[in-house]
C-alpha cells in the first residue's frame, strides 16, 4: 500500500469517528424545541412568572454549546435576557445530564421592581429522572457579563460588567463587577480566603478606596446572616455620585469606617434586609447649591450658592424600605469660617427632610433651618423669628469689632421670643409720648 493510499484511509476512519461521534451526540442532545419548552417550563416554575424564549439553539462547533437569544419575563417591566451562551460539561451529557461548566451573558436588563416579584425558591428536582438541570454540587464554574443594565426604582439606568468563579454550594471563588464607561475606575472585587465563608473585598470608587472584608454565616435552618468591614479612604464625592448617574450635594473627599448587615434564607432576601453604617469625615470641602450665609441673611428666601466647609462629621445609616433605600445622616458638623452647622437628615425616593442650626460665633447664636422637598429644588425654611439671623450675619463679619456683644444679645431676644406674626398684627402701635 501506497504513502498517499494510507493517508487517505486513516483521513476516511477520521471522518467516520467524527460523524459517528456527531450522530451520537445527535441522540443525546434534546432538539431545540424540547429544550426550550424544557428551559421556560422550568423558568416559569422557578421565577413564578411567564417566560418568553425568542430562540434557544445547539452548537456543535467548534464546541457543543446552547444560545438562548431573546428571553424575557412576562411582567410590565420585563427582566430581557438579550444572549447566554452555555457551555456543558461533556462527561454530564453522556449521562444524560446538562451541566453547564461555563456561560457568557451578552446584554440584559433587570428592573429592580420585576427583580422583587420573582419567586425565590426553586422547585425541588423530580426524584428518579434525570438531572437535566445539572446543578450538582457545582452548578456552575464561571459566567462572564457585559452590557448588563440596572434599572432601579426611579428609572435610573446603571450598566455593568465582569465576571465571577463559582465553587460548590454557588459559592464565588472571585467576583468582579466593574463599571461600564465611567473616570475614574470604578468596580468592586471579592476573593474567597480559603474554604471559609469569608471574601476580602477591594473596591475603587471616586478616585478612593473602599477595602475591607465581608463573611457570611449560615444556621441550622438554613437562615444566612452577613456582615462586614469596609474602609472608605479619599473617596471623591462628586464622582462617586456620577459613577451611578446621581448629583452629589456635597464636593470633597470622605474617609471613614463602614459596618454591614443583613439577613435572610436567600441571596434576595440579604440584598432587601442590608444595613450599612458609615461613620465619615471630611476635610475642606463645599456644599453645592446651598450658601448658608445668603440663607440667614434672606431669611431662607433665598439659597443659591455655594459653602466653603473647613470640615465635615457626621454618620451615615442606610436600609431598605418599601419607598426604596433610606439614607439618615445625623450628628452632622460643619464649620464654614465664622458659621458652624449642626443636625440631621433622611433622604429616601431623593426627597430630602432635615432640620438644622447654624451657629454664628462659636456657638452663640444657633438659628434654625427647615430643609425639605425633592434634592434637585430643596425648600428651605427660617422661622420668622429667626429674621433677626439678618442683623446677626452682618455682625460676625470681620472687623466687628466689640460692639458685637450687644447686638448680638438683641438678636438673640428677638429670635427666641418672637411671636406669631398675626398674633403681632392683632396688637394696635402705641405712640411715643
Amino acid at each position: 500500500m501506497t504513502r498517499a493510499r494510507k493517508w487517505l484511509l486513516g483521513l476516511g476512519v477520521a471522518v467516520g469517528a467524527l460523524a459517528l461521534l456527531g450522530l451520537v451526540l445527535a441522540s443525546l442532545i434534546p432538539s431545540n424545541e424540547e429544550l426550550a419548552q424544557r428551559a421556560s417550563t422550568r423558568l416559569e416554575a422557578a421565577l413564578g412568572v411567564p417566560v418568553s424564549m425568542g430562540a434557544l439553539h445547539w452548537r456543535l462547533f467548534p464546541s457543543p454549546r446552547v444560545v438562548i437569544e431573546n428571553a424575557a419575563t412576562r411582567q410590565p417591566q420585563p427582566v430581557e435576557m438579550k444572549k447566554l451562551t452555555l457551555y456543558p460539561r461533556m462527561a454530564a451529557l453522556w449521562q444524560l445530564r446538562f451541566q453547564v461548566v461555563r456561560a457568557e451573558l451578552e446584554g440584559a436588563v433587570l428592573p429592580q421592581l420585576s427583580l422583587l416579584q420573582l419567586g425565590r425558591h426553586p422547585p425541588d428536582a423530580t426524584q428518579g429522572k434525570p438531572d437535566m438541570a445539572g446543578t450538582g454540587d457545582l452548578p456552575l464554574a464561571r459566567l462572564d457579563f457585559q452590557d448588563v443594565t440596572w434599572v432601579s426604582r426611579r428609572g435610573n439606568r446603571v450598566v455593568f460588567e465582569g465576571e465571577v468563579q463559582f465553587e460548590a454550594g454557588w459559592r464565588p471563588r472571585t467576583l468582579q463587577i466593574r463599571r461600564t464607561g465611567v473616570t475614574p475606575v470604578t468596580d468592586l472585587t471579592l476573593t474567597r480566603q480559603g474554604q471559609e465563608d469569608r471574601w476580602q473585598t477591594r473596591t475603587h470608587l471616586g478616585g478612593g478606596t473602599a477595602d475591607g472584608e465581608v463573611q457570611l454565616h449560615t444556621a441550622a435552618q438554613g437562615e444566612m446572616r452577613l456582615t462586614g468591614q469596609l474602609k472608605p479612604r479619599d473617596i471623591e464625592a462628586v464622582s462617586a455620585m456620577q459613577a451611578f448617574n446621581h448629583r452629589s450635594i456635597m464636593a470633597g473627599k470622605a474617609s471613614g469606617d463602614t459596618t454591614l448587615s443583613a439577613r435572610g434564607v436567600n441571596a434576595a432576601e440579604l440584598a432587601q434586609s442590608l444595613r450599612t453604617t458609615t461613620h465619615f469625615t471630611m476635610g475642606r470641602a463645599r456644599l453645592l447649591r446651598f450658601d448658608v450665609d445668603k440663607v440667614i441673611r434672606s431669611a431662607g428666601k433665598d439659597h443659591a450658592g455655594e459653602t466653603p466647609l473647613n470640615s465635615v462629621t457626621g454618620q451615615l445609616d442606610t436600609h431598605n424600605t418599601p419607598s426604596g433605600m433610606a439614607a439618615d445622616f445625623t450628628r452632622l458638623k460643619a464649620s464654614s469660617g465664622a458659621l458652624s452647622v449642626s443636625g440631621k437628615a433622611r433622604v429616601v425616593n431623593w426627597q430630602i427632610d432635615g432640620e438644622f442650626s447654624v451657629d454664628l460665633v462659636d456657638g452663640l447664636v444657633g438659628v434654625p433651618l427647615k430643609v425639605s422637598g425633592p434634592l434637585a429644588h430643596v425648600q428651605v425654611s427660617v422661622p420668622a423669628g429667626a429674621v433677626a439671623g439678618a442683623a446677626v450675619g452682618t455682625a460676625v463679619l470681620p472687623g466687628i469689632g466689640t460692639a458685637i456683644g450687644a447686638r448680638i444679645g438683641a438678636a438673640i431676644g428677638r429670635i427666641f421670643n418672637s411671636e406669631p406674626a398675626d398674633k403681632k398684627s392683632a396688637v394696635p402701635a402705641q405712640k411715643s409720648p
